[in-house]
């Protein structure tokens, strides 16, 4: 089976007997090595101590105090937040239940870069020995911000961090099919160039095609399924929708802040403006495998997922809304 998304560090943790993520030395080894947190040559005999001694032992108790003693602002906020990390990994027996924690207790304390992080590294598990490119890459919309990228009447993402620094309307190539190739070009993943995402798994630069009706949004519906599936242990089958008309909302689940506003306005009886109703990119329908994990007034009643985009068309996807957001009355098997 073919590696992927090595770079998040799946391969330095080990696995508990349900199939969790364990934290490792070798892993918060890592985390200590990230550039941000390498001492420049300027730094405080405080800094670089505690940063050999966390690279040697990276589980020692680090005090309030000593972190005070960097002199470097922005190094004690950086280690701030690494060594809050770092705790919040060690108090809990895997990393799924460790992110199943930061979410549920809706604190906004941990920097979104080490969610996604999180969300990274567990898909990364949730995903193992899959083999279909497609799915790998909308899973990607979990923990890496998306670009709606025009063309034509497709509805194509690309990551915004690495099409950020191109033009407003980055040039797409569908590879072969206009026979040539020139730069700053953004390969859209399809059939006959998915045996190339393998080796670009970690570089995020090929882009996505969400349009209705095509493979993307059953890709990322079955991507859905094996997130619920890993972190709350409930089988649920979802299937993407064209549209939804006349249906009876009983429950819905915003997949970002702006689908969970859209949700709300329709909740509330409220019509969507033309402007609106066109910032939705997809739509799901989540039913429950056995209708008794739902919440007894909602069995057998479907749940609607909502995906949308920023009015700057971006996509900021919440996974962890799918873990706080469905009426699920048993809890997870991850404690």
């Amino acid at each position: 089976m073919k590696d992927f998304w090595i770079a998040c560090g799946h391969h330095l943790l080990d696995r508990d007997e349900s199939g969790g993520l364990c934290v490792t030395d070798e892993f918060l080894k890592a985390c200590f090595a990230r550039p941000e947190l390498m001492p420049p040559r300027d730094a405080c005999p405080v800094e670089r101590r505690l940063h050999r001694e966390l690279l040697g032992d990276p589980r020692q108790a680090v005090s309030a105090d000593e972190i005070a003693a960097v002199t470097d602002e922005d190094a004690r906020e950086n280690w701030r937040f690494v060594l809050a990390f770092r705790d919040l990994l060690l108090r809990h027996p895997t990393l799924e239940a460790a992110y199943l924690a930061t979410v549920r207790s809706r604190a906004n304390d941990l920097p979104p870069l080490f969610v996604n992080q999180l969300v990274h590294v567990i898909l990364r598990n949730a995903l193992d020995g899959c083999d279909d490119p497609l799915v790998l890459r909308a899973a990607e919309l979990f923990f890496r911000q998306q670009r709606i990228l025009p063309h034509e009447q497709a509805l194509l993402l690309g990551d915004e961090e690495v099409v950020g620094g191109q033009s407003q309307t980055p040039v797409l190539s569908l590879m072969s099919m206009l026979g040539a190739m020139t730069d700053g070009q953004l390969d859209v993943l399809r059939d006959e160039n998915a045996g190339d995402y393998w080796q670009r798994s970690d570089h995020f630069d090929m882009a996505y095609d969400l349009t209705a009706g095509g493979r993307g949004p059953i890709a990322l519906a079955q991507v859905m399924v094996r997130w619920i599936s890993h972190l709350l242990a409930v089988d649920v089958a979802v299937e993407p929708l064209r549209e939804l008309h006349d249906a009876r909302l009983t429950w819905y689940v915003g997949l970002d802040a702006d689908a969970t506003r859209i949700g709300d306005n329709l909740w509330h009886g409220e019509r969507l403006d033309e402007h609106s109703a066109g910032r939705v990119l997809a739509l799901f329908r989540l039913t429950f495998a056995d209708t008794s994990a739902a919440m007894d007034d909602l069995r057998g009643e479907p749940v609607y997922l909502i995906l949308a985009m920023t009015p700057d068309q971006k996509l900021r996807m919440k996974p962890q809304n799918l873990l706080t957001g469905l009426p699920i009355k048993r809890l997870e098997m991850v404690t």
